[in-house]
This record gives C-alpha cells, structure tokens and sequence, in this order.
C-alpha cells in the first residue's frame, strides 16, 4: 500500500513537471514575422518575449524597441556597435546592418534532478533558478541569443545543465537524512557555483547575468522501500507515544471512576441524613408557623378593633371641625358682604362727591370761557377804527334803513363828494357818542 502512494505521489510530480514545461512551450510559441507587400511598407519581428516593429521603405527602416528588451545594433565595416542599451529604438539599413534583441524579463528555470546521496539511494530533487541579465555588454558576447523564437533557450538549456550538475555533486555529498531534513545548504551551495559562473569572481567578468534567487521545492526518496524504512522510526515512536497515553489514559479514568463512586457513597449517605434533617426542620417550621399564625390572628383582631375605635374617633372629630368650619365661613361671609355693602356704599357718595365736583368744575370752566369769549368780543369791538366803523356803517345803512319808519314825504337830495363825505363823518361823530354813553 505504502509503495503505492509513492509511486502515485512520484506520477503527480512528473505530471506537474511537464504542466509547467508545457505552458512554457505555449508562452514562448510566436507568430511567424509578417512582410511588407513590394519591400516596403512595415514589418513584424516577434521573439520569445519582444515584439519589435520594423518600419519605413526598403533601406530606409526603422527599429521600434519596447522598453522592456534589450537591443544590439552592429553595422559591417564597425566592430563597436551602434547602438546597445535597454529599449533603444533606431533606424536599420538591411543591407548593411544587424541587430540582436533580447528580454530583459526575469527568466524561470525549472530543475528536476536524479541525484544519488552519501548512502548511494536514489533522490529526486525538485527547484527552479530565477536569473536576469546584468550586463547585456558582455552578455551577448558569450551567451547564445540567436534564436528567433527562443532567444533565451540555449542560456536556459546551459543553467538547467550547470545546476542539475551542481545539485548532483551537493546531494552525493550529504546523507539522506540531511537532504530531507534541510535543503538550506544545498541552496547555499547551488547560489555560490551559480553566482561563480553568472556573475564571476575577482579578476573575471562571468557571463553578465545575475542570479535573482535559488530554491528547493521538494525532495523525495526515489525507492518506496526506502521511503518507508525511513518512516518507521518516527511511526514506531509515534506508536509508542500513543500506547502510553493510552494506558496512562485507562489508569486515570480507573482511578476517577473509583473516586466517583466513593464520591456517589458519600453523597448518597448526605442525601439521607439531610432528608431527615429537612424533615425535622419542616415539623418545626410547621409548629412554628401554627403558633406564629395564633399569635398573628389575634394582634390583627386588635388591630382591627383600634383601628375602628380611631376611625370612629377621626370621624367625630372631623364631623365637628367641619360644623364649625361651616359656621366659621357662614360668619365669614356675613361679614364679607356687610363690608361688601359697606364699601359700595362709600364708593357711590364717593361717585356722586366726584361726579357733582366733576359738574361744578365744568360749570365752573364754561362760564370762565363764556367771560373770556365776551371780553374779548367787547375788546375787538372796542379796538374798532374809525374807516372800519364806517365802512361798517355803510355796509349795515340798508338794513338800518329798511327797519326806519316809512316818511310821508319822500325829498330827493343830491351830494357830491364832499357832502358825502361831511354826512359820513357827522355819522361816525353820532355812534361816537352814543359809545361813550354806553360805555
């Protein structure tokens, strides 16, 4: 059974193994480059990660480089070349010109290695490297980019040769146990021979790569028989753990289950003493109760009997209090309206005192006013001049005459101006002295 799982555990790796491989294969797959009708026009160039686009006319062509890929341009005749960077874009002659270009994405490598450890035992290890480009300038120059569709498949193909390489040469070096129990050296070693020959020592350049990161993802034992004498020290000591506990388990719950029924004696012995001691308890709280009821029964009759006897006398009490408020406020009353009366009384000769004052005082203005309104009458007779008297004359002469007796005799006599004015005067020298007798 044991070899079983083994074996189905080893077909699920190398089936994730080849997942992995095979959704490498489907990203790196491109489209074949497409060409201008006539040689001109603009044209497509695509590699594993760098879509390039090539523009313009025959010689006149230009290069359009993403950000993200580094680019070389050579020129014949010209051992430098023209251009060299990280996304440079530039203008290409066909004819005389070459240019390599190449991601500058971090590359992942997967590694599955059949080492052989110290015991000469079968191990399969399992990781990955992670490495990107440090210095394209010497990269290109010995590193193989030439693949179209690829060009980091030969770089990749070297690595995964050089790591498996390394991690065999680590493994044959440690014992099994060490292998499962800690990878950290083997990943110490793999990054150091790894960076050595990337990156370089003192006095060499290395290849212009830089080693991102190492690590181990498994290790397994490659015979089952192996695998699974490695699990029964642990399995027996597990074993052995486990029949302790579980006769330490059976000796306690034994000696619980004694304490327990020793526990349900005792308890059964309190039970019944207590019983009886309720028993004894409740008789007395009974007898209690009935001499207690007695007891309470006859102080509530007296109770009763004073609390009547002081209703009674409350009431009286009250009855009387309330006669003689009734008399308080019938005496109260009278006296209310005698001084009610009393009051009014004052109030109405008080009214007519003021009411006959209020009469004499306007008899008394009206009559001043009546005095005042006749003096000055006489004052603005009096101030009268002689042309207003006698154009006042003149004006009530028809009235005056008109009240005269009528003559028997009628005599016209004619004036001129100066006698008319002789009578006129001799008029006002009349009602002069007639004034001056009144007065």
């Amino acid at each position: 059974m044991q070899k079983k799982m083994e074996n189905v555990y080893l077909q699920q790796v190398m089936q994730e193994k080849e997942a992995v491989e095979r959704d490498l294969k489907v990203q790196r797959k491109r489209a074949v480059p497409e060409r201008g009708k006539g040689g001109g026009g603009s044209a497509s160039f695509e590699s594993s990660a760098v879509d390039v686009r090539i523009t313009g006319f025959w010689r006149w062509r230009n290069v359009i480089v993403p950000p993200n890929a580094y680019v070389v341009h050579m020129r014949r005749g010209q051992s430098a070349p023209l251009h060299i960077g990280l996304g440079i874009s530039f203008r290409f002659d066909p004819v005389r010109d070459s240019f390599l270009v190449v991601p500058s994405a971090v590359q992942t490598i997967l590694v599955n290695a059949n080492c052989i450890c110290r015991e000469r035992q079968g191990i399969l290890v399992q990781g990955y490297v992670q490495w990107i480009i440090e210095d394209f300038a010497t990269a290109y120059k010995k590193l193989d980019f030439s693949d179209v569709n690829d060009p980091m498949k030969v770089v990749n193909v070297q690595l995964r040769e050089q790591t498996e390489a390394a991690l065999k040469d680590t493994v044959a070096t440690m014992g099994i146990d060490q292998v499962l129990d800690d990878k950290q050296p083997i990943i110490a070693e793999l990054t150091t021979r790894l960076r050595q020959v990337a990156e370089g020592s003192a006095g060499d350049a290395g290849l212009g790569l830089r080693i991102v990161t190492v690590q181990i993802k498994e290790a397994v034992v490659s015979s089952a028989r192996v695998w699974e004498s490695l699990q029964k020290p642990f399995r027996a000591e597990r074993s052995k753990f486990a029949r302790l506990a579980e006769l330490s388990h059976e000796a306690e719950v034994s000696e619980r289950e004694l304490a327990e029924e020793r526990k349900a004696d005792v308890l059964q012995i309190e039970k019944r003493e207590a019983v009886r001691q309720r028993e004894a308890e409740a008789d007395a709280r009974a007898f209690d109760q009935e001499q207690g009821e007695r007891a309470r029964r006859a102080e509530t009759e007296a109770e009763a009997a004073a609390r009547q006897f002081d209703r009674e006398q409350a009431e009286k009490e009250r009855r009387a209090r309330v006669e003689a408020e009734t008399l308080a406020s019938v005496a109260a009353n009278e006296r209310a309206k005698i001084e009610a009366e009393n009051e009014l009384e004052e109030l109405r000769v008080l009214g007519r005192l003021a009411l006959e004052k209020h009469e004499q005082d306007a008899e008394h203005r009206q009559e001043e006013r009546a005095i005042t309104h006749l003096a000055a009458r006489r004052k603005v007779a009096n101030d009268l001049s002689e042309p207003r008297l006698a154009e006042r004359l003149v004006e009530t002469l028809p009235a005056v005459m008109e009240k005269l007796p009528k003559p028997d005799k009628l005599h016209s006599v004619s004036f001129n101006g100066n006698d008319l004015k002789a009578v006129v005067g001799g008029l006002v020298e009349v009602i002069d002295s007639v004034r001056g007798r009144k007065a």
